[in-house]
Parts: structure tokens; sequence; C-alpha cells
């Protein structure tokens, strides 16, 4: 009952704040956001929901899909895959993108798409071949030069993104070429004008999710070859204006942070789409509802679940959901990145260095409650680093970091955070003021209630938990903070979509930039590399080795799992064919989208 009073408690207070400021004109945001039962992914509304919407009608002729972004911040702007590491982007670039794979529903590579992957095992290698007369949207064939350039600029020696990592230094030749010691990586080599060859130093069964390495986006190198990859390629109209892409649309107009017109490429390998246009438009979280309601777009992408109720009982859209490859998880910094060697460093002096710290402040968390209030069921309380849609590799057996304030309590005192002077607030464990900094998104009204409860929670263990900069973060500067290490910030919410491949080199790895907590060891990087190991072909040895990494993951607690989620679409009733189930090619089916009517249901 408590707990019930102190959550109703802190979501009015912060509703009157925010309603204050809002009436003031202020507007407040890589994907951003006692003992129960752990629920799983398979109990939650989700269920409710199809995948698939048809809708009844007679199709128009062409038409133009409006889409609504939701998002409150602007969106970068950088659409080229190589160089984003944005949500947002990412799903602008879904209506133009230029994979050349196309996956099942198992997330393995098949051989319907752009390109054919061929394994040789026990040479180590892959081979890539164009199915076809593929065009870029320019008109340009598409040919082996233009899978080869995006590794030359992922490996380039001035290349300043996140993708050249562990896993990138696979492909033989590759960290030589990065550390200007080659001119070209020596192990991809042009077979002819439509298929290359790359050797690796090992393969796993990671390379049919397009892991070990290998890359699933063709980069058009009669476009960007004459760019530098350093400081001009990320800034040139080849990524920020016109790019040349391969999907079913291609980008027309973008208004930057705010819209992007796209039109139907008349090139698509798999034919023309139905639909003349897409409009996608940034539209603030908190107006999202109305904009459904009054019929202004037929699909909202990132739909804030917190906000289910405004829509779920409107008659002229229809939901769609499925689970999401993502989870929402809490980071404690412990090291810093180094950029000029390019890997991470841990700090056992470092303030959150504490193992019973850590898994005190996840026992003193109240998730439950919070997923019952706020998100009705849309998300639980994660377990595992894994997502659950990864059924062979997620562990249900872990039972996470439950609400235990007692516990909570026992693992502070066992480790010397004690309440010298009675205030009801810990000191270190010299007898000094402790502070914890947390850093967290801006975004809806909610998750400032949301966090303050959080907050709440923890000073209920005697914890003091203050806010970075004293309030939440604007989307793009939380994570520009958080990846620069920011000494400001000792713990962090955030949010991993994970992709299509589940290893976690990528973002656990030594040398990886997204192991944003910064923690490394011996044991964990010889887990990693026993996941993506030529004996983990042996799925009965990889899934053991997937469990042995979530358990000493969960342990050592340096980065918690807080929430699964479940992604919602409304779509208006006026859509047909659209489809999100990951065995339909994860939304490629866009050139069968059609419209039932000029303009959405109102």
């Amino acid at each position: 009952m408590k707990k019930n009073w102190l959550l109703l408690s802190v979501i009015f207070a912060v509703m009157f704040v925010l309603a204050a400021c809002n009436n003031e004109g202020k507007e407040a945001a890589k994907t951003g956001d006692g003992n129960k039962e752990k629920p799983t992914q398979t109990e939650t509304d989700a269920t409710k929901f199809p995948m698939e919407i048809t809708n009844e009608g007679d199709a128009i002729k062409g038409g133009t899909l409006k889409v609504a972004l939701v998002t409150d911040t602007p969106f970068k702007g950088v659409f080229i895959p190589e160089l984003s590491d944005d949500a947002y982007d990412s799903t602008i670039l879904d209506y133009a993108k230029n994979e050349i794979f196309e996956l099942d529903g198992d997330f393995q590579v098949k051989d319907t798409g752009i390109a054919k992957l061929e394994v040789d095992k026990d040479n180590k290698k892959a081979k890539i071949t164009i199915q076809g007369d593929v065009k870029w949207s320019d008109g340009q064939p598409l040919t082996a030069e233009d899978l080869i350039y995006p590794y030359e600029i992922i490996g380039h020696p001035d290349y300043d993104g996140k993708r050249y990592d562990d896993d990138f230094q696979n492909i033989v030749g590759a960290k030589e070429y990065h550390d200007g010691k080659e001119k070209t990586i020596s192990g991809i080599k042009k077979i002819d004008e439509k298929s290359i060859e790359i050797t690796f130093k090992k393969v796993s069964p990671a390379i049919y999710s397009v892991g070990d390495g290998l890359w699933g986006y063709a980069a058009p190198k009669h476009q960007l070859e004459s760019i530098p990859v350093k400081d001009a390629l990320i800034a040139s109209d080849a990524v920020r204006k016109n790019p040349v892409t391969l999907g079913a649309f291609k980008i027309d107009k973008i208004v930057n942070g705010e819209s992007v017109q796209l039109v139907a490429n008349e090139h698509y390998f798999k034919g023309k789409p139905k639909l003349d246009k897409v409009v996608i438009e940034v539209v603030p979280s908190s107006s999202i509802g109305e904009a459904l309601k009054t019929g202004k777009y037929d699909i909202a992408e990132h739909y804030p679940t917190t906000q289910f109720d405004s829509i779920k009982d409107l008659s002229n859209i229809t939901i769609a959901s499925r689970p999401e490859m993502s989870y929402s998880y809490l980071g404690f910094k412990v090291g810093k990145y180094d950029k000029a060697n390019r890997i991470n460093i841990f700090d056992k002096k470092s303030k959150m260095n504490d193992v019973n710290l850590r898994q005190a402040i996840g026992y003193a968390m109240d998730i439950e409650s919070v997923t019952e209030k706020f998100y009705q069921g849309l998300r639980v309380r994660a377990n595992s680093l894994i997502p659950p849609v990864f059924a062979s590799y997620y562990d249900g057996t872990l039972e996470g970091y439950h609400y235990d304030p007692e516990k909570a309590k026992e693992l502070l005192d066992k480790a010397g955070y004690k309440d010298v002077d009675g205030d009801g607030i810990r000191e270190d464990k010299d007898g000094k003021k402790f502070t914890i900094r947390l850093a967290s998104m801006a975004g809806s009204d909610t998750d400032e209630a949301i966090v303050e409860y959080y907050r709440q929670n923890w000073k209920e263990v005697g914890l003091n938990v203050e806010l970075t900069t004293g309030r939440l973060i604007e989307f793009n500067s939380f994570y520009d903070k958080v990846e620069a290490d920011d000494p400001e910030i000792d713990m962090y919410m955030a949010a991993w979509k994970t992709g299509t491949n589940p290893s976690p080199v990528g973002l656990y790895g030594e040398g990886a930039e997204f192991n944003m907590s910064r923690y490394v060891s011996a044991d964990l990087t010889k887990m990693l590399k026993d996941i993506d190991s030529e004996k983990s072909m042996d799925p009965k040895h990889r899934a053991e080795a997937f469990r042995k990494w979530q358990e000493y993951m969960s342990k050592t607690a340096t980065t918690m799992p807080m929430y699964f989620r479940t992604e919602l679409f409304p779509v208006n009733k006026r859509v047909k064919n659209f489809n999100v189930d990951y065995a339909n090619e994860t939304k490629s089916e866009l050139q069968t989208i059609e419209l039932t009517a000029d303009a959405p249901v109102k």
C-alpha cells in the first residue's frame, strides 16, 4: 500500500509542475526511455494486437502515406548506415534503406534479398553475390565495388564512427588498413562485377545473422568516393540532402530535423511501390494522440507506450505490435573510452565500481509497479540483456533484480554505505556525503514522473540520487554526454535496439564504443569470444555460451536490464497491407502498401 501511495503522490506532484511549465510555453526528448513473480514477454498486452493489418476497401491509385515520427527532439539527419547511430534516422532510412540481405523470422540470411550469401566455414570465407540487375535510385547499376566500399569507409584510418570495433576487425587485413599499414583490406576481394569474397579470422554462427564483421549494406561508391571520410563525409549533401539509395522509396526533400519527403523508387528491385510518396514528420509526444484521432497521420513510428490509453479506443485506427529487439537499461559508469586506441578502459577505483552498491540500486527499483501503472503491460521487467524475441538464446530462468528494498539495505550495509549523521541518507565508506548523479532522457510528461518515482525508491533505502544537469536531458545531448563519459554522470537510463544479430560483442566488447559503461574484464572478453567462436557452430554450445554470459552480466550488474519492450504501430484504417512480422522481412515489403482513400480516416 505504501509504495502505491508513493507512486501516486510522485505522479501528481510532477504532473503539476509539468503542466505549469507547458502553460508558460516551455517544452521538455538511442531509443529513448515488493517481490513479484517475474513476468515474461509473452504475458504482455502485445498479444492482443496483430502484426499484419489488411483493412477492407478498394485501393486508390498511388497516394501519399503520412508517417509521424514521434520524438521531442529533431532527428540528426545522417542518412548513411556506416555513420548513423540514431534510432530516428534509422527509422527514416527504413523506407529507403541500402540493405542487401533479407532475413527470416529467426533473423537468418535468406536468398531472397538483393544479395546472396554463401559461407565456406572450413576456409573462413564468405561470397556475396548481387542477384539480378539491381540499380541505385539514380539509375546507376549496383556493382561489386558498392559492396566493398562500406568496408573501406568503416575501416578507413580517418573513420570516426562507431562501427569499427572488435567484430569488424575479424576481417583479415581490416586492422592493417585502419592503422594505415596497407592501402586496401587484404581479406576483401572482387571476384567479378557482381560478387566479392571476404576472408575472416574466424567464422561463427553470427555470420548468418550478419555478424562476424559482415556488413549488411551497400554504399554508392560513384556518389561517395570523391568525398573525404574525415569530417567531410558526414557533413556532405550525399549524406544529408540527396543520398542515393536502394530501398522502395528515395529521399526527395528534407527539412532538417523536421521532415522528409520520399517518392517511389522506380528502380526498386522488387518493383515500383504502389504509393506515390511517403512524408515523414516529427511529431511531439504530447501531440501524437490528438493527431491520430483527427486523421492527420497514417502511421506513428516510435509511439510512446506510456500513451497507449489515448489511442486504444480510437475508431479510425488499428494497432499493430511486436516484441522489440530492444531493452531499456540502467548503466553504471566504471571506466573511460580511449578514443585514440579505440578501446574501453575499466577503472577499478571508479565511484560506481562496487558490485554490492550496483545490485542494491537494482533491488531498490520498483520496476514492477512502473510497468503496471505506466505501460499497461506493454513493457515488463527485464531479467536479461538478451531480448526474448531471440528465443534460442534468451535465458528465461534468470531472476534479475526484482523489487526488494530490504535486500537493497542489507547490501548497502554490507558494502559500508551507512547513515552516519542520522538524516536518513547514507554516507560513503569513509563517512563522507555520498551523492549519485543520474542522467536520463527527456520525453513525454510521464518520463519525469517515472524517474522521480525511482529517485524516491532509492531515497527509501538511503541513497541520494540527483539528476545530472538538474533535469532530464534532451535526446541528442543525452547520448553526447554519455558517450563522452561526462564526469557528471555516475549512472544513466538508456535503451538499446540490438539489431538482428543478438551477439553482444558490438555492445559490450573491449573495442566497442557502444560499451558505454566501459566495463571490460578478461572473463567477459573470453565469454564474448566463445559466443562467436567456431565451437559455437554447434547450436547447443552457443546457447550455453549465451547463458553463461547473461548470468555473468547479471551478477556483475554494470549494465542492468530494466524493461523488455513492445513496439506499437497505430495504423489508420485507410492503410492496406502493413506488416511488421519479423518473418516478413522486417517491414521490407513497403512496395505493397496501398491506401483506400485520398486522406486518412478521421
